[in-house]
């Protein structure tokens, strides 16, 4: 057995949160990190993930972020487990050693469940749901703001450069206005989310509303934590911090700056907020 493979081996039912760009997962993250005995890499996997050549997308002729069980193969899994391994911290700084439960969130994950599922059969999904006007309307100034900027020499795309995650079907979207790109993109990787979760036992996944979460910080962690198995010992304070990667001072309604952009990407995004909504009513932690 090679040292990759008795890595791999190690983790015990890793935690995954899965979401659309700019829905507060980077904020769920800081917080669910400080849960004992769980460890991460203490920020986004980008280019841990894309350090392998099978998983960089200029060397898969830029199809997309989108990886399936077909990807997870042991010369691709094996190395991957251990470089996620040797970065793994717990919330006191310590490396990881011996079996280890990982926390994981990198936003183009969202297109990877079938990938990580193969890697690691028993792991444990968390979907975070926000509202689709506060998503978009961050995704939209992220865009602009040139901070989120993932592949700036996508090929044969005439701009604005590339920002978040690459969706299937990203060329159809050549010349068309920011709002329409954006819309798309949240639908796109929305769909094709809920689809992957849904091939998975419901045991295998959690659902979170990210307004229950900012509203009730506390209970909803708790009930989290519960839900994957873990422990949970700290007081949260009744309003969380702003996240590091926050760009302007959070506030529900700021979408309303942009609203006439939200009501002309609405009706791309219908269809999938209506299917994200159903999904969500079903399969939501209690909320009271």
């Amino acid at each position: 057995m090679t040292a990759a493979a008795s890595k791999r081996g190690l983790f015990d039912r890793p935690v995954f949160i899965v979401s659309t760009p700019r829905s507060g997962s980077t904020l769920l993250f800081e917080t669910l990190a400080q849960a004992p005995r769980l460890s991460s890499t203490g920020d986004e996997s980008h280019r841990l993930i894309e350090s392998l050549p099978r998983l960089i997308p200029a060397l898969r002729a830029w199809d997309s972020n989108r990886l399936t069980a077909e990807d997870a193969s042991p010369d691709v899994a094996e190395p991957l487990a251990l470089a996620f391994y040797e970065r793994l911290r717990d919330r006191d700084g310590s490396p990881a050693e011996g079996r280890v439960r990982m926390l994981e969130k990198t936003p183009k994950n969202a297109l990877r469940v079938p990938f990580f599922d193969a890697i690691w059969p028993e792991t444990m999904f968390v979907y975070l749901y926000r509202d689709p006007r506060q998503s978009l309307a961050s995704m939209l100034r992220g865009w602009q703001s040139g901070r989120f900027r993932t592949y700036p020499r996508l090929p044969d795309w005439p701009g604005p450069d590339w920002s978040f995650l690459l969706v299937p079907g990203w060329e159809e979207l050549r010349g068309q206005p920011l709002r329409e790109i954006v819309a798309r993109q949240w639908a796109i990787t929305t769909e094709i989310l809920l689809g992957d979760l849904r091939q998975l036992p419901e045991n295998r996944f959690v659902v979170l509303d990210y307004d229950d979460f900012l509203s009730r910080p506390q209970r909803s962690i708790e009930a989290l934590a519960s839900a994957l198995g873990l422990e949970w010992d700290r007081r949260l304070p009744d309003t969380l911090p702003p996240s590091r990667m926050t760009l302007t001072a959070p506030r529900a309604d700021k979408w309303r700056e942009v609203e006439a952009d939200i009501e002309a990407m609405w009706p791309f995004v219908e269809a999938a907020d209506r299917t994200a909504k159903e999904f969500l009513a079903r399969t939501c932690l209690p909320r009271e």
